[in-house]
C-alpha cells in the first residue's frame, strides 16, 4: 500500500502498525532514564556511596537515550520503504494473448445468476484478470452482430473501463450468433501469425442461432484456436425481463403466442465447442472455483515474449535509513 507523505512515497505504509511498539519502547527508555537519575540522586546524598558515582555522567545517559531513539525511529522509517527519484527501467514481458468474447444478447438479463447473467459474468471476468499479471486480453462483444470492443492490451484499467460500460444495448440486438464471435477472434489473431497459442474465452448462456457454427468450429481447430466456454445461467433458466428507455421494468419477453419466454443455459453446445477445440467447458458457480479452474487451464499454455516495456520506477531509499539506524545503535553501545 503506497502512500505519499512529505513528498516521499512510502511503499509499505501498512507497516505503520508497528508504530505503537516504537512508542512503547521510547516510553520505556524515558522510564529507564528517570530511574537512573533517581538512583543517582539517592546515592549522591550519602558520603559512603558518593564515590560510586564518579564514572556516571547524566549527560552521557541522555546522549545514549537520544541515540537509541534515533536508531529506533530510522529503523521504523526504513520498514515503511521510503522512495523518491524516478529512474527508467526496461521490463521484459512474457504472457499469453487471449480474447474474451462476451454475450450481450437480451437473454443475458435473466436473473438466474445474481443480480443477472450480464453483471455476474462481468464480475467473473474481473476475478479472472485479478489472477493474471502480464497476459494481454481483448474484449469481443457479440449478439446479433459482433465487434472488438477492446483490442489486445495489458492495460487492465482500460479493459475494465470498456467492460463496465457494456450492456445489452451496446451493439444491435437480435439472435445470438456464437460463430460470429469465433470468426472475429480468428480474424484478430491472423495479424499475429507467429503466436504459438491462440486462446478464446466465451462468456455466454449458450443460446445460439448461428448459421455456420460447424464450419467456423472447424476453422478454429485448423487455426489452432483453443476455446474455453463459460456457461452463464442455469439449465432451469428464467424469463427475460423487458425495460423501457428509462430502464424501468415493464414485464417479460413473450413469444408470438403471448407466452413468457424462458431462457435456459445450453450446456451441450458450449461443451461441444470447447472439447473439439482442445479447451474446456465450465459453468459459472457462486464461489470462485470456476475461475480458479479456468486460470489453471490457461496457465498450462506456454508464455510468449512480448515487447520490452520501459517504465519509470521510484528508487528505494530505505538503505540510507538503515545506515543511520545502525550508526546510532553502534554509538549507543560504545558509550
Amino acid at each position: 500500500m503506497k502512500t505519499v507523505l512529505f513528498g516521499i512515497t512510502w511503499a509499505t505504509f501498512q507497516n505503520i502498525v508497528v508504530l505503537p511498539v516504537v512508542i512503547m519502547i521510547f516510553i520505556l527508555l524515558l522510564l529507564k532514564l528517570k530511574r537512573i537519575r533517581e538512583a543517582v540522586f539517592l546515592l549522591s546524598q550519602s558520603v559512603r556511596t558518593k564515590f560510586l558515582l564518579k564514572n556516571i555522567s547524566p549527560v552521557k545517559q541522555i546522549i545514549k537515550i537520544v541515540l537509541m531513539t534515533v536508531g529506533l525511529v530510522f529503523l521504523f522509517l526504513a520498514l515503511l520503504r521510503p522512495q523518491w527519484s524516478k529512474k527508467e527501467q526496461i521490463v521484459a514481458q512474457e504472457g499469453r494473448d487471449l480474447f474474451i468474447a462476451f454475450d450481450v444478447s437480451r437473454s443475458m438479463l435473466v436473473q438466474d445468476c445474481a443480480p443477472n447473467r450480464l453483471e455476474c459474468a462481468k464480475q467473473k471476468v474481473k476475478m479472472l484478470l485479478d489472477n493474471f499479471e502480464c497476459e494481454r486480453v481483448g474484449l469481443i462483444l457479440f449478439s446479433g452482430s459482433t465487434c472488438v470492443q477492446c483490442p489486445l492490451t495489458n492495460d487492465y484499467a482500460a479493459f475494465f473501463m470498456f467492460l463496465d460500460q457494456l450492456d445489452v444495448e451496446t451493439i444491435s440486438s437480435g439472435t445470438t450468433a456464437i460463430d460470429q464471435a469465433i470468426k472475429k477472434a480468428l480474424s484478430s489473431f491472423k495479424s499475429m501469425p507467429t503466436r504459438k497459442n491462440k486462446l478464446l474465452i466465451l462468456f455466454t448462456d449458450g443460446e445460439d442461432f448461428s448459421s455456420n457454427l460447424a464450419g467456423v468450429r472447424a476453422d478454429a481447430v485448423k487455426e489452432g484456436l483453443t476455446i474455453f466456454a463459460i456457461g452463464v445461467g442455469t439449465p432451469d433458466g428464467g424469463p427475460i425481463p423487458n425495460f423501457n428507455e428509462h430502464k424501468k421494468f415493464i414485464g417479460h419477453q413473450k413469444d408470438l403466442k403471448n407466452k413468457i419466454i424462458i431462457s435456459r443455459l445450453n450446456e451441450g453446445i458450449l461443451d461441444n465447442i470447447a472439447q473439439q477445440t482442445g479447451g474446456h467447458y465450465l459453468r459459472i458457480t457462486h464461489d470462485d472455483k470456476d475461475i480458479k479452474s479456468l486460470v489453471c487451464f490457461v496457465e498450462k499454455f506456454e508464455k510468449e515474449k512480448f515487447e520490452d516495456k520501459k517504465v519509470s520506477v521510484l528508487e528505494d531509499r530505505y538503505p540510507y535509513f538503515l545506515v543511520v539506524s545502525f550508526i546510532s545503535f553502534a554509538l549507543e553501545w560504545l558509550l
